[in-house]
């Protein structure tokens, strides 16, 4: 199964700044993944084509980098997840950028089933929770995606019942 799962948000911020966002995911200066509602992303080393790493169950190395611009992970795991995922600064004026977040992939043996019931959901509020932190990051207004009760669900599985905070309040859609 061919998987593209892309999403996108304009931030009212120079293409400079946002970058700066992506060169510091997996250290300890990162302040676009938001680490509190969800497993870290952490690298063997600072970001840099060959660095391994992951975030919860899903495994990967870097396989492009351009700094203040763009990152390229290729997925070693879990088993059937055949393929990349990345950020990418978009469409940038001097004031404005477009922060990308894209996944192609191809799904094969459990990963049929366990995309779409399981790390699909969780990925795609995963990744509204990611724009959202750049947004805050940044000292705007973020615009978080509510969790839906299928996703608390997940998390509440996934965590062992424990029930972690939302790093945002979820009283809105993104706009």
């Amino acid at each position: 199964m061919k998987v593209v799962n892309v999403h996108q948000r304009l931030l009212h911020a120079s293409p400079e700044r946002v970058g700066a966002l992506i060169d510091a995911l997996g250290s300890p200066a990162d302040t676009l993944w938001p680490g509190k509602a969800w497993p870290r992303m952490k690298l063997d080393r600072p970001l840099a084509v060959g660095a391994i790493g992951g975030h919860g169950p899903i495994r990967y190395t870097v396989e492009a980098y351009t700094p203040g611009q763009s990152v390229r992970f290729r997925l070693t795991a879990p088993k059937g997840f055949e393929g990349w995922h990345g950020f990418e600064v978009l469409d940038a004026t001097p004031a404005h950028c477009v922060l990308e977040h894209r996944i192609e992939m191809r799904a094969r043996g459990p990963a049929l089933l366990y995309w779409p019931l399981v790390i699909g959901p969780l990925h795609d509020v995963c990744v509204e929770d990611v724009l959202s932190q750049a947004q805050l990051s940044l000292g705007l207004e973020p615009r978080p995606v509510p969790w839906t009760a299928r996703v608390r669900l997940l998390r509440w599985l996934a965590s062992g019942g424990r029930r972690p905070a939302p790093p945002f309040a979820r009283g809105q859609h993104a706009r």
